[in-house]
């Protein structure tokens, strides 16, 4: 409508949606007199539909009254051609049908749409009856009520996902450009299985395990959607049901149980797995068992895991404040040199750090492959051993981004129940957090460096790069932060069959052109155990995790 008359019309929409009993949030092109409007409509039943039907009715009477059009700049569509007599007059819905007639008699092309138009209400989604596949989650969905159809049907297609060029969604359709690989696409698809009529099979659906196979789980899409979508929740919903009860792909038995199978092969074993799987033959056989990609390598473990370690180390006494180093399973047993740096850094700015003794997990590597019981049941002993930690009110400090990430925000959608799941959350920190906020002496030498750096998906989506910054400007390091999002590893993903080439062409949008352009002497940031694989095994590079960097300033100080 003309921009002058939107006050106007922002107030007497208000006003209309008040007498109908609905809430709703404008939004739009404001400027242009451009509109959108999400209202709370029940579309559930028979009622629902009716008081939708009066309300879009007065709406577009409204709308006219302002000199306005029902059509948006989306156009007209199923949702609102039965609305143009409000606006044109008989006369020219006439030349309407008119003008068809000449190029399409038949009625062949896009029926129901303008000419001779549908009911608004006519076949919606979901509408009365619609959803015939019922289901009760295992995530709380908190913000859907916990309804999976619910956060299904957050899409409303707006198609932010398809842009090929600005943001993190959605890696895989930016690498294929194939549709059904968007959020808007999984997210159809996952809503027509709900409706039973296009996807038939349920959680059975072959069509759906095909077009969520190729997600990420990078969670971009829960950060930089407009509403929000979450698809990496609903993908592990999804495969939780989907093989429920059957055999599962082998990945989801070596990567998914990659906690259990690194707790088994670590200390004396490591060595003899290591030069095993150093010779190509062995490799090939483990791959081909484990369900692995052959072009992968296998990742090493750690002969002294960061817990053994410890242990045998000892806490060292601090200056009266306590931080408990969460030890994931990527540090505990495959890189536990970051860990080693990150107690040395703690302990230099003054905190007395101590590591679980027991047997403790995230359970991210279940979560992904959809194995929600085991990572439910894997939480419920974390938060057992970390009980006198939280009781305590101590700073969990974790180091794999993933890994924060699911006890931040996952933990409590999967034990809504638990009160500790909330504490864990709320007391999680990362290592930049804990360093940024350091008032007191500072014991790092300045490194004057340049640094590609690869920010984890997970805390791009559901954290914040903004401590890392302000640490790394500190420490004089000018980090080149790749804008493309996920490496393209993603835990499991990159390493399951069927996945190289889309984890590749993730890869080489950016961070393997910037690391590859890099000097010998510039630093390759990258604090997720993924992205430094994905560097490793792509461009022979070493990423470094920030604890690292720490540690390296810290000795360059005590050197000095």
């Amino acid at each position: 409508m003309p921009p002058a008359n939107l006050p106007r019309y922002l107030r007497d929409l208000y006003a209309l949606m008040r007498r109908h009993g609905f809430h709703g949030v404008p939004y739009g092109h404001f400027g242009e007199g451009c509109v959108h409007l999400r209202v709370d409509f029940d579309l559930s039943d028979e009622p629902g539909v009716a008081a939708y039907r009066r309300f879009v009715e007065h709406a577009a009477d409204l709308v006219a009254s302002y000199g306005g059009t029902v059509s948006g700049e989306h156009g007209d569509g199923r949702a609102r051609s039965e609305l143009l007599p409000r606006m044109y007059s008989g006369e020219l819905l006439k030349a309407f049908a008119a003008f068809k007639d000449v190029f399409d008699p038949g009625r062949l092309l896009n029926p129901g749409v303008l000419v001779d138009p549908a009911p608004l209400d006519a076949d919606l989604r979901p509408g009365p009856g619609r959803d015939a596949l019922p289901v009760t989650p295992v995530h709380a969905l908190t913000r859907d009520g916990g309804s999976f159809a619910a956060a299904v049907h957050r899409c409303v297609g707006v198609g932010a996902c398809r842009s090929l060029d600005a943001g993190t969604m959605c890696p895989s359709f930016k690498v294929t450009r194939d549709e059904v690989h968007s959020t808007r696409g999984r997210a159809r698809v996952l809503a027509e299985m709900l409706r039973g009529r296009t996807v038939d099979g349920g959680w059975r659906s072959p069509e759906v395990l095909e077009a969520l196979d190729l997600c990420l789980s990078c969670k971009a899409c829960a950060h930089e959607c407009p509403v929000n979508v979450d698809m990496a929740t609903y993908k592990a919903e999804f495969l939780h049901r989907h093989y429920a009860g059957r055999r599962r792909p082998m990945a989801h038995y070596s990567m998914g149980w990659l906690p259990l199978w690194s707790r088994m092969v670590s200390g004396a074993p490591a060595r003899l797995v290591n030069a095993a799987l150093a010779r190509d033959r062995v490799a090939g056989v483990v791959k081909r068992v484990a369900g692995v990609e052959p072009r992968r390598q296998m990742v090493r473990f750690a002969q002294e895991s960061l817990q053994r370690w410890f242990r045998r180390r000892g806490p060292r006494p601090g200056d009266g404040r306590t931080v408990v180093l969460w030890p994931d399973t990527f540090t505990n047993f495959h890189t536990p040199e970051v860990g080693r740096d990150a107690v040395e850094v703690l302990e230099a700015l003054g905190y007395r750090v101590l590591v679980p003794p027991g047997r403790v997990c995230c359970g991210l590597t279940w979560h992904s492959t959809g194995q929600l019981t085991v990572a439910r049941r894997v939480l419920r002993h974390t938060l057992d051993v970390l009980e006198p930690a939280l009781a305590g009110g101590l700073p969990i400090v974790g180091l794999e981004p993933s890994c924060t990430v699911m006890l931040r925000a996952e933990a409590p959608e999967l034990l809504p129940d638990d009160d500790r799941a909330r504490k864990l959350a709320d007391g999680m920190r990362t290592l930049a957090e804990i360093v940024a906020e350091h008032d007191g002496d500072w014991p790092f030498a300045a490194l004057d460096a340049r640094a590609v750096a690869q920010v984890h998906c997970h805390q791009e989506a559901k954290g914040s790069y903004d401590a890392d910054r302000a640490v790394l400007a500190r420490l004089g390091v000018d980090p080149d932060v790749v804008g493309a999002g996920c490496c393209g590893l993603a835990g499991n993903f990159g390493f399951e069959p069927g996945h190289w080439e889309v984890s590749q062409g993730c890869a080489e949008r950016e961070l393997y052109p910037k690391v590859r352009a890099a000097s010998g002497d510039d630093l390759v940031l990258a604090d997720g155990f993924s992205c430094r694989t994905q560097i490793a095994q792509g461009t022979h590079r070493e990423g470094l995790h920030l604890a690292q960097v720490l540690a390296r300033a810290l000795r360059y100080r005590r050197r000095t």
